[in-house]
């Protein structure tokens, strides 16, 4: 199957460029019509004043009728609007006394008190104008017939029908183009937030080789130079003086690799440690949110590693960040515990809840973030557990074991 590029393809008009057609084919035809109108005064009635009678109102009528067209940006104020609408209207009716051929422009008026009335209004005008138009046959021809009831009440329910489904057509266009906006703002937060969560994810993979590698690799090198120096005899001074350079060297350069690592973590990170962290989290989250957040400890905090202190930290974030999205919840208490041989992190909120089992990815892309965490706990070794119900709250409970290499 043979394949076309997109862009091979014609791009198609736009609305603006749609809605100006329309509008421009409407203002032709009622001209065109009024025009018809006139010639047939001419055709089937005798010279007289009737005929310049009616040229003379057929050519106000277009002018009353150009005046509005033109102007079309004023017509956004409603008195003004209808003052324009009550105008052509009473010059077609000074033409439908005239002649009955003037009838023909009641097809397009229909659109007009369609478009520029609303409600019941609209309908009213159009019974209006239809009355008018029966009457003018009927006065003029002396007579009544079927044709002369009937047309008008045809003409005038197809415009009701057509003005009523194209208004339908556009609420749905309206209401599609609300969907598309949506969704693409939601494609663009949840690239934000995958970007963000690479780089933070970057950031953590390099703090984590500089200190696993050059970081320890230069420790050993301070070590085994110091243990060079002392295993000198006293009169290797020339030697001495080699090694106490490396050593200096060695240690600037551990200094640099540990100041990279301090750098290449999360900035909230950044001179605090993850207990200062998390109240910053929550002290923002009560403010910018109006829910009670309340950040506690249990137990003697330790140094933990960087990559946990990462981890940590984005689990809360994602947590608070879904209690103020979904929860609709009062309160919220964040728990961050010390225990012999794990650290947890509790994130509790006294919201709507939900049901976990039931909880999938969206076809636009959300839904990700619990896997992601759990992905996250889990490729450090810990547990995340989710309990909740609708009705209940959330508690998001988070296990990473801790042990003296981790907090080394």
């Amino acid at each position: 199957m043979s394949t076309v590029s997109e862009t091979s393809l014609p791009a198609g008009p736009g609305p603006v460029a749609i809605l100006r057609l329309m509008r421009l084919v409407f203002h032709a035809g009622f001209l065109l019509l009024l025009c018809i109108a006139t010639t047939r005064v001419f055709l089937t009635h005798p010279a007289g004043p009737a005929g310049w009678l009616a040229v003379a109102g057929a050519v106000l009528l277009t002018a009353v009728y150009a005046a509005g067209a033109a102007v079309r940006h004023a017509l956004h104020r409603r008195w003004l609007a209808m003052a324009w609408l009550a105008a052509v209207t009473a010059v077609w009716a000074g033409l439908l006394v005239i002649s009955p051929d003037f009838s023909w422009l009641a097809f397009p008026l229909f659109f007009l008190h369609l478009h520029l009335l609303r409600g019941r209004h609209a309908l009213v005008a159009v019974v209006v104008v239809t009355a008018l138009v029966v009457s003018a046959q009927g006065w003029h021809a002396g007579t009544w017939s079927v044709g002369m009831v009937l047309g008008p009440v045809v003409g005038a329910g197809v415009a009701v029908v057509i003005t009523w489904g194209y208004s339908a057509i556009y609420a749905e266009s309206q209401r599609r183009q609300a969907l598309i906006d949506d969704l693409t703002r939601t494609r663009a937060e949840l690239a934000s937030s995958q970007h963000q969560a690479g780089v933070a994810a970057e950031r953590e993979r390099l703090a984590r080789e500089i200190h696993d590698t050059l970081a320890q690799g230069l420790s050993s090198i301070v070590l085994l130079l110091r243990a060079a120096d002392t295993a000198l005899p006293p009169q290797a001074d020339k030697a001495r003086a080699r090694i106490t350079e490396a050593q200096r060297t060695a240690s600037d350069n551990l200094d640099e690799a540990r100041r990279f690592v301090r750098d290449l973590r999360p900035p909230s990170l950044t001179g605090a440690g993850l207990p200062q962290a998390l109240q910053r989290l929550c002290e923002d989250t009560a403010r910018e949110s109006g829910i009670h957040c309340r950040f506690q400890t249990d137990g003697v905090p330790v140094q933990l590693p960087s990559g946990y202190e990462v981890a940590l930290l984005r689990a809360a974030q994602a947590s608070l960040g879904n209690v103020v999205r979904h929860a609709h919840a009062h309160t919220a208490v964040v728990t961050l515990g010390f225990l012999d041989t794990e650290v947890t992190l509790d994130i509790y909120d006294d919201g709507a809840g939900f049901d976990p089992a039931a909880v999938r990815p969206a076809p636009d892309g959300s839904g990700y973030g619990l896997i992601a965490l759990r992905e996250r706990i889990g490729a450090l070794g810990g547990r995340l557990a989710v309990e909740s119900a609708p009705g209940d709250g959330t508690a998001v409970a988070i296990r990473l074991p801790l042990t003296d290499e981790e907090i080394r």
